[in-house]
């Protein structure tokens, strides 16, 4: 194992407490229950009644010469690039999973309200209890990087192979309808359905049915499920994936509503990988089982050999090949994570910047919508300035306002408070996973940066937090010019029509409604204007971003 951590970092890469737990809710078990009944269950139950059905697989139509003979190659190739980036997909959203390992149905995340969780730890009752304390070790082995905390790096590995994926899938759709090999997928007529349930009789009842050459054949089973790997599963990935995105949710919010509301689609995401590792595992042992070299040659050198075991060597060599990667991958993680930080930013930096960045938030919550539960996070400030601040009610707050700015200011809270007022209930998303709906209270960004008149030149605002990082250091983090111009955009000093309390945040935080929870800098105590984020800290625009290898634009 390569590892380059220093001591705070090994600390918290290596907790005491590695116990794995799954908790299912009660509920989810009896659903999960009953779809095996109506599955399997009615399988079996028609078995016993009336015996086998017919096997529709032994009476397939005489292949005509329009339908598909064999693989070509580029189908070949799509299913191979296809499978390793499936498997870095899953193994980098595991590790994503990880940070905040529960999963729900509604929007607040309260404690015991998820119905699936991955960890034995339940929220407790008798202390201020944070967000990042729930994250779970993950072995590497399993995700991608693996580790506790690794959270920016898993996403960089998620989104660097993403795009990819989806670019995979598109030349594969539109190379499908340009020749004849749709007919392999598509359905045709709706007698698919009743034989396709004739065919699951046979394989839920331990009965084989007749296995159709797949050089020529799929049966029905095989054609609807490939069907619907292809155009439900990947949609369906998609979308939900982007309903989690702050800067889409907060445009569109009929989109995040199409599974519930933003955790559903975090839960339907969660749903559909198990799918795709159901339909993995399935499909390979029905490959093993039905004549493996055969099998191997159709789908790597479009043959209908089943003698030679060229296909087979060829197939073995790019699963080594992926669980290779896998290794390497682990080692570019902590060895050359910054690599992964510039490769990300180069394949998405620009392309989100350019699209989803511009989007401008769209009010939509209302006073019933305010969650009753909001997560905490971030280590509160210990230093001893702060505390003597808060002790007095933070009466002797000064927020100073500098950098490249015509005006520089210092203002105290009240007098903040003199420049306008603007209530905001938004959805807050953290970067770990979950959400919580607050109102949120305080001066527009848009109207002190009127007052301090920053530079033509500047594109980028900097907040310092009175807060310490992961790691230690101060704790900053920055926004560009143009976000905080963006509606919603308000240094806040009240939540749910409250004073901020200290554990949010006091005396003030930023919101900046289509940017990620740890954007919205908490304890601030001095904000600047500056022509680039490249010359603060390590350069990479925030804390976060500097040691944990962060998103710069986290509208994702």
């Amino acid at each position: 194992m390569f590892t380059n951590f220093n001591e705070a970092e090994r600390e918290i890469r290596f907790p005491d407490d590695r116990r794995w737990f799954m908790g299912i809710k009660p509920l989810a078990l009896v659903i999960v229950v009953i779809l095996l009944l109506l599955t399997v269950g009615a399988a079996w139950c028609q078995f016993i009644a009336l015996g086998l059905p017919m096997d529709p697989s032994a009476n397939l139509p005489t292949l005509s010469p329009s339908d598909p003979k064999g693989f070509p190659l580029w189908l070949s190739l799509s299913h191979w690039v296809n499978f390793f980036f499936l498997i870095m997909i899953i193994r980098s959203g595991l590790s994503i999973l990880a940070d905040h390992p529960r999963l729900y149905w509604n929007r607040g995340c309260s404690p015991n309200s998820e119905w699936l969780r991955f960890t034995p730890v339940k929220v407790p009752d008798d202390r201020v209890y944070t967000a990042k304390e729930d994250g779970r070790y993950l072995n590497p082995i399993v995700g991608l990087p693996g580790y506790r905390y690794s959270v920016g790096i898993a996403r960089a590995w998620h989104f660097i192979t993403v795009p990819f994926f989806l670019l995979n899938g598109v030349v594969f759709i539109l190379l499908l309808f340009f020749t004849n090999q749709w007919k392999r997928l598509v359905p045709v007529s709706w007698q698919i359905l009743p034989d396709s349930w004739n065919v699951f009789v046979h394989y839920a009842t331990f009965h084989m049915p007749v296995e159709p050459n797949g050089f020529y054949h799929f049966n029905a089973l095989q054609q609807i499920s490939y069907f619907a790997v292809v155009f439900l599963l990947a949609p369906i990935a998609m979308i939900s994936g982007m309903s989690m995105s702050p800067a889409i949710e907060n445009r569109f919010h009929w989109l995040p509503k199409l599974f519930g509301n933003r955790q559903g689609a975090r839960s339907v995401h969660f749903l559909v990988m198990l799918a795709y590792l159901a339909f993995i595992v399935i499909h390979v042992a029905m490959v093993v089982a039905t004549g493996l070299t055969r099998n191997m040659n159709h789908i790597t050198v479009n043959t209908d050999n089943p003698v030679s075991h060229t296909g087979l060597y060829i197939g073995l060599g790019i699963i080594l090949f992926t669980i290779a990667f896998g290794f390497l991958a682990h080692w570019i993680s902590w060895q050359r994570p910054r690599s992964l930080q510039y490769t990300e930013a180069a394949i998405n930096g620009t392309l989100w910047l350019n699209t989803i960045n511009k989007f401008k938030p769209k009010l939509y919550y209302k006073e019933k919508d305010i969650s009753p539960y909001f997560w905490v996070n971030g280590k509160m400030p210990v230093s001893e300035e702060w505390r003597k601040l808060a002790a007095n009610k933070f009466l002797d707050f000064k927020l100073s306002v500098g950098g490249r700015v015509e005006k520089p200011v210092e203002l105290s809270l009240d007098e903040l408070k003199e420049l306008g007022l603007e209530q905001n209930i938004t959805m807050h998303h953290c970067i770990q996973g979950w959400s919580g709906i607050a109102e949120w209270g305080g001066l527009s960004i848009r109207s002190l940066i009127e007052l301090v008149k920053p530079h033509k030149s500047v594109t980028t605002v900097v907040f310092y937090s009175f807060g310490e990082g992961l790691y230690g250091g101060t704790y900053y983090d920055t926004h560009t010019l143009d976000n905080c111009l963006k509606p919603e955009s308000i240094l806040a000093w009240e939540m749910n029509y409250q004073a901020l309390p200290e554990k949010y945040g006091a005396p003030l935080r930023v919101r900046i409604e289509n940017q990620l929870g740890y954007k919205m800098v908490k304890w601030i105590r001095k904000i600047e204007f500056l022509d680039t984020h490249e010359h603060i800290g390590k350069g990479f625009g925030g804390k976060n971003e500097d040691d944990e290898f962060f998103d710069l634009l986290a509208d994702t």
